[in-house]
């Protein structure tokens, strides 16, 4: 008995301080989810600026403008003179309404209530992320959002699908400037 446990031991203790290899992976990609996915994407895409840009042809009363971020603005009420948009830290507060693009209402203003944003301090959809320091006190913005910049693949759980773009009117009622010192 005392062999054995001695023969057990000895076992115990080589196997123990042997080098471990490494495993190689059981299976391999080929990269081909990833180059399908991008594609689908840009078909998404243009499919959604052809939409876009036939409404912006189509509103021959106003100038849009293309904003470097992927979506298109008209202004229902511009201020041309020079005062400050919201940055980062200051609260927007707004009201809005988001539509598809036939126009039809997804949520009204009544229903979205007005709105209080800390600038770039708290989680809103992307377009309006963006749109609302494009803006002055007293706007009011109609913005066409691809369905990226808007709710994107997911949806937002309730009225809005997956890959829907919207149009959203903003007014910016007013803004309180970030006065903590930096």
């Amino acid at each position: 008995m005392k062999k054995f446990f001695i023969i057990i031991t000895t076992l115990l203790i080589a196997t123990s301080c042997s080098k471990q290899q490494a495993r190689k992976p059981i299976s391999k990609t080929d990269g081909n989810f990833i180059k399908e996915s991008i594609e689908r994407n840009k078909k998404l895409i243009a499919s959604e600026e052809l939409l876009i840009d036939s409404i912006i042809k189509k509103d021959t009363l106003k100038e849009y403008i293309a904003s470097n971020k992927g979506y298109w603005y008209k202004y229902i009420t511009k201020i041309e003179e020079e005062t400050a948009s919201p940055v980062k830290g200051d609260i927007a507060y707004f009201n809005y309404e988001i539509n598809d693009l036939n126009n039809q209402v997804i949520y009204s203003k009544e229903e979205l209530k007005p709105q209080t944003y800390l600038v770039d301090k708290q989680n809103i959809m992307m377009g309006l992320r963006d749109g609302i320091k494009l803006m002055k006190k007293g706007e009011t913005v109609t913005f066409l959002f691809p369905s990226h910049m808007g709710f994107g693949y997911h949806g937002d759980d309730n009225k809005i699908q997956s890959n829907v773009p919207l149009i959203c009117t903003v007014e910016l009622k007013d803004i309180k400037k970030d006065t903590t010192p930096k």
